[in-house]
């Protein structure tokens, strides 16, 4: 097998498309023969496969696991279903196809079932937060520790947060014209972002259920990247472009990010008609640099283009 060298920053895996395992066409998928603007995806095995349908769609990902080409720029993991899933996963042929795997339901009651398998393996781990002990401080700060000291730690890709299961367990349901950040999950977020970013993890964004509300879904990605969060899964294909495209950087942003990374730039100074500081916005700065790698900057309107965009 041909090794293929991969960046994994976070910022690498753009909006993440979930497919159940068992979709027909997710070999096609894997290899770009289909919906090649992909540029990573989740098999699910989880949430989206009912339980009748679990043996099927694990002989069906062994099968198609066989056909996966190398690719340096198409990531593709799959979200487990439990440990014991995970352990019959590990033992296809061909699992190295794969570059990682989402853990549901991620709390310390299940690191060691999860990660004691994961040991001496090269795969990317993405934890997945969405049981109760979110909502609880002190848990919180316990995964934290408990995934710091691990001996996985570095291979700990990012959190992904379950925003529909939070909403679930309250018993609640965004409203359509609401972002997640109008809602109780709001609160929530912020507490995981502060628990969690200043010790190393990067944080995705939740999931956007409506198709029809674009307005709303442009709103809650400004949002996501506002709060810190990055790598926004996406329900179907069409709202990949839109997240994507406001991932790309603002031209004065950039201008900024390179001035502050300038070690010949002054301490504190005057840019775009904001203060720039060296020493807090730094890591902002770096952040801005690894998404315009990604990304590019967003395309500049000219008058001409902004008058026919307001008559269409």
């Amino acid at each position: 097998m041909t090794v293929v060298a991969k960046c994994f920053s976070p910022w690498s895996l753009g909006a993440p498309l979930y497919m159940p395992a068992h979709r027909r066409d997710l070999m096609d998928c894997a290899n770009g023969d289909k919906l090649p603007m992909l540029r990573s995806m989740i098999f699910c095995t989880e949430d989206a496969v009912a339980d009748s349908d679990v043996e099927s769609s694990l002989r069906h990902l062994s099968l198609c696991l066989q056909g996966f080409k190398d690719s340096p720029h198409r990531y593709r993991f799959i979200r487990v279903r439990n440990p014991e899933v995970l352990a019959r996963l590990l033992d296809l042929p061909h699992i190295e196809h794969i570059d990682g795997f989402v853990l549901p339901k991620f709390n310390t009651h299940v690191v060691h079932a999860y990660f004691d398998q994961l040991q001496n393996t090269p795969f990317k781990i993405m934890p997945t937060l969405e049981t109760k002990d979110v909502f609880d401080v002190g848990a919180m700060v316990e995964l934290r520790q408990a995934l710091r000291q691990h001996p996985l730690f570095e291979q700990i890709l990012m959190l992904r947060i379950g925003g529909n299961d939070l909403m679930n367990l309250l018993g609640i349901r965004r409203p359509r014209q609401l972002t997640l950040y109008e809602t109780p999950i709001g609160h929530v977020i912020s507490q995981l972002v502060t628990i969690f970013k200043p010790h190393g993890f990067s944080l995705s964004a939740p999931v956007f259920e409506y198709l029809d509300e674009i307005a709303t879904l442009k709103r809650e990605i400004a949002l996501d990247l506002a709060y810190g969060l990055i790598g926004k899964a996406a329900i179907h294909p069409s709202q990949i472009p839109i997240i994507e495209a406001i991932y790309q950087v603002e031209h004065n942003d950039y201008d900024m990010a390179i001035k502050l990374l300038d070690q010949n730039s002054p301490a504190v100074f005057k840019m775009h008609n904001a203060m720039c500081e060296v020493a807090t916005h730094l890591h902002w700065a770096l952040d801005i640099i690894k998404r315009q790698q990604h990304y590019g900057i967003k395309e500049v309107l000219s008058i001409n283009d902004y008058v026919e965009l307001s008559y269409r």
